[in-house]
């Protein structure tokens, strides 16, 4: 969809919803009734914008007769399904408010909530996190069992505790989505990678209400795996992204320690009491640790040889300033 000319990209706005939408023809108009009746009472400038995210029903054609008769709705069609993340890293990049809040398209999340948000972001914070408090409500096995450990895990891992990370409904400054680069299925992540930027996070109870309609699209316990291991991508790249020596070079000290130590028991095995050690397991480990150990430290060197062609190339800095006062 083209931009219309009295809504020039570079204008500023005050607040953008962002919405990722997959295949939900029955909440597209109930959906933007609400949304409009949310934020019509704040008196702000406000922008939505919905990311089909590669729909295969009637979502599209229905999104498309909204926005001939709003301009403030923007729609942003993806050619296929390329995921959540990559529909909420589309929706950051053409958002234009000073204040982005995210929400899902199933009417799980309630607009009405989005003042809260506002309000609680007005305080000084840089994110705002919802908190699904009602969710007990949900299958306790298959909903709330994997919730609840996931997000403990996510929390003592990344060090940024929330209750509810899976939770799509948060208000972020601008800032913050607009330095951030998502990939795999890192959008849940935003609060953890952006902490980074020393951002301060808060969370509030939100509304939670059972999917009206059809079933999800994007949460599914197939997906905890995927989840584990970008919580380990999340965790290498808020310590060791700009320092990978320090990891794989520590890693690799600590094998060629042990295979010398082996290695030197060995010795004194071999020349003080004249004990045959070539037939030894302990031997081939020995030597396997010190290899492995070389391996890592150089795998640590080219890490950071990438680190500093990643930057430097792109002019990208290590660090973000709040603000300059001069």
């Amino acid at each position: 969809m083209q931009q219309k000319k009295d809504e020039p990209m570079n204008d500023e706005i005050e607040l953008s919803i962002v919405i990722p939408l997959f295949n939900e023809e029955e909440s597209v108009e109930p959906l933007y009734a609400q949304l409009k009746e949310a934020l019509e009472p704040l008196e702000q400038s406000y922008e939505i914008i919905i990311v089909d995210d590669g729909s295969t029903d009637r979502s599209f054609e229905l999104l498309r007769g909204l926005q001939a008769q709003d301009k403030r709705l923007k729609v942003i069609r993806f050619r296929r399904n390329f995921g959540q993340t990559a529909a909420f890293a589309a929706g950051f990049e053409y958002a234009r408010g000073q204040v982005v809040v995210t929400m899902d398209a199933d009417l799980q999340n309630d607009p009405a909530d989005i003042p809260r948000l506002l309000e609680k972001l007005e305080e000084g914070y840089d994110v705002v996190s919802g908190w699904r408090m009602e969710r007990w409500k949900s299958a306790w096995l298959t909903r709330r069992l994997p919730s609840v450990v996931a997000n403990r895990l996510i929390s003592e891992t990344t060090g940024v505790h929330l209750h509810d990370y899976g939770c799509s409904l948060k208000a972020y400054r601008s800032e913050v989505v607009k330095n951030i680069n998502l990939y795999g299925e890192l959008h849940r992540f935003i609060p953890a990678m952006a902490s980074w930027m020393g951002v301060s996070v808060a969370e509030i109870p939100v509304h939670y209400r059972s999917r009206q309609f059809g079933r999800s699209k994007y949460g599914s316990l197939k997906r905890t795996i995927k989840v584990m291991l970008d919580l380990l991508t999340v965790r290498f790249l808020l310590s060791y992204s700009t320092r990978p020596i320090h990891i794989f070079g520590s890693l690799g000290l600590a094998m060629s320690g042990l295979g010398g130590i082996l290695g030197l028991y060995l010795s004194v095995v071999k020349l003080a009491l004249g004990q045959d050690i070539g037939s030894r397991p302990l031997l081939l480990l020995a030597i396997l640790l010190m290899v492995m150990g070389v391996q890592m430290i150089t795998m640590g060197l080219l890490g950071e040889l990438v680190v500093r062609t990643y930057h430097e190339s792109q002019g990208k800095r290590i660090y973000v300033v709040r603000e300059i006062l001069e």
